[in-house]
C-alpha cells in the first residue's frame, strides 16, 4: 500500500515540485545566513522532515516538526548503545530491570499523540467533505488508510493503531535515512577539496546558464551520483539493516542455521571489505565510474546500504531523489568551509550509532554564495 500511493516511481516523481519547493526554501534560509556558520545537520533534518510530511500527510505540519524531529532523535538513542536484554531475549524481567520497557512504552505514546493529531485532521476533513455533500478525494497515505480502514479492503480490521504504526514506520524512514545520508555526503564533501571541486564544476556547468537546479535534468550528474553512492557505501543508513529471521533450519558454508534465528546483515562491513573493494576506507566516487562498479539497487551483494531481495526498501526512490535535489542545489548555490580555521583533514567523523548511524556531533559549516 505504501509502495502504491507513495513509494511508487510514478508518485515518487509526482513530488518532484514538493521537493523543489522545499529545497528552495532552504536555499533562501541559508542565504539569509552566508558568512555564519550554520548548523547543517538540523537545516538538512528539517528539510527531509518538511518534503516527508507533505508527501505521506498531503500538507506540512510546522506546529509538529519540532515535536517529530525530538521525537526521532529520542528513538535513535533508544535504540543505540550495548542492550543487555538483546542478549538474552527469553529472559523479560531483564527489559524491566533496564528500563527498555517503559522506555519504549513512553515513546510508543509520544509518537501516537502527535500522530493522532494529523489521524483526527484528516477525518474531520473528510466527515466536512460528507456533510457539504462533496466528492471525497483521495489525496495522501493517511486519506488511503483511513479509506481502507472504512471499506474493510484488506479482509481484517485495520485499526487506528496499525494506521498509526503504518505513519511512524514511514516518517523515520523517509526524514531519518535521507538527512543521514545527506549529512554524511556533505561532511566527505568537505573533508576531500578535489571531490567537493569537481561535483560543483559539474553541477554549475549543467545548470549555470539557468541560474537553479531543476529536478527534471539531474540525470545529466554523472558525477554527483557516484558521490551519493560513495557515500551511502561508506555511510549506510541503517548499517546492519533490518533484522530478519530464518523460517526453517538449513545450511550455510558448514553452518547451520536453527529455525527462527535472528539474521543481521553488516551492510557497513561489507561495504568496507577489502576483498570487495580497493583503498576500502578512502573516500573516492570515481570507483563507480566503471559501469560495471556495483549498484545499490539489491542486486550486487558488495554493496546493498538498502538491502535486497523482496525485502528491499521500497523507499529507495523516494529518499535518493531527496538527497539527489537537495546535494545539487547545496554544491551550485554555494561554496563551504569548516569554521574556526579548522582544516577540512581535521573534520570531526565520529559516529553516534542508533536507529541508523547518524553524526555524533552536529555537522557546522560556513556557506558563502557563488557568484556565477
Amino acid at each position: 500500500m505504501c509502495v502504491l500511493e507513495l513509494l511508487s516511481a510514478k508518485r515518487v516523481h509526482s513530488f518532484g515540485p514538493i521537493r523543489e519547493q522545499e529545497v528552495s526554501r532552504l536555499v533562501a534560509d541559508i542565504c539569509c545566513k552566508q558568512g555564519s556558520a550554520i548548523n547543517v545537520s538540523r537545516m538538512i533534518f528539517s528539510l527531509t522532515y518538511r518534503i516527508t510530511s507533505r508527501a505521506a500527510f498531503g500538507k506540512l505540519y510546522k506546529k509538529l516538526e519540532s515535536s517529530f524531529i525530538q521525537l526521532t532523535t529520542e528513538i535513535s538513542d533508544a535504540t543505540s548503545g550495548f542492550g543487555v536484554a538483546d542478549l538474552f531475549p527469553s529472559f523479560k524481567f531483564l527489559q524491566l530491570i533496564t528500563g527498555i520497557r517503559s522506555r519504549l512504552q513512553r515513546l510508543k505514546q509520544k509518537s501516537d499523540r502527535i500522530l493522532h493529531i494529523i489521524i483526527d485532521e484528516h477525518i474531520a476533513a473528510a466527515a466536512t467533505k460528507a456533510d457539504k455533500g462533496e466528492k471525497e478525494v483521495v489525496d495522501d497515505l493517511v486519506d488511503v488508510l483511513l479509506k481502507v480502514q472504512q471499506n474493510g479492503d484488506l479482509g481484517f480490521t485495520l485499526t487506528i493503531e496499525s494506521i498509526t504504526a503504518v505513519l511512524l514506520d514511514l516518517f523515520l524512514a523517509g526524514s531519518e535515512t535521507s538527512s543521514t545520508a545527506l549529512e554524511w555526503t556533505m561532511s566527505e564533501l568537505v573533508r576531500d577539496e578535489r571531490v567537493m571541486k569537481k561535483a560543483q564544476t559539474e553541477v554549475r556547468a549543467v545548470f549555470g546558464k539557468r541560474g537553479k537546479v531543476e529536478e527534471t535534468e539531474i540525470h545529466e550528474l554523472n558525477y554527483l551520483k557516484m558521490v551519493i553512492k560513495e557515500s551511502l557505501r561508506l555511510h549506510p543508513p541503517l548499517p546492519l539493516l533490518v533484522p530478519r529471521e530464518s523460517l526453517e533450519q538449513c545450511e550455510m558454508e558448514g553452518f547451520t542455521i536453527p529455525e527462527k534465528t535472528k539474521v543481521i546483515v553488516n551492510a557497513w562491513a561489507i561495504g568496507r571489505d577489502p576483498k570487495c573493494w580497493s583503498e576500502p576506507e578512502r573516500f573516492y566516487p570515481e570507483r563507480f565510474m566503471d559501469s560495471r562498479t556495483a549498484d545499490y539497487k539489491g542486486n550486487d551483494f558488495e554493496f546493498i546500504p538498502f538491502g535486497a531481495g523482496r525485502r528491499i526498501c521500497p523507499g529507495i526512490s523516494f529518499g535518493v531523489s531527496s538527497v539527489e535535489t537537495a546535494l545539487a542545489n547545496l554544491l551550485f548555490h554555494f561554496d563551504w568551509k569548516l569554521p574556526g580555521g579548522v582544516k577540512p583533514e581535521s573534520l570531526d567523523m565520529d559516529e553516534l550509532f542508533g536507529l541508523g548511524v547518524r553524526r555524533k556531533n552536529d555537522l557546522h559549516l560556513i556557506p558563502t554564495i557563488w557568484q556565477a
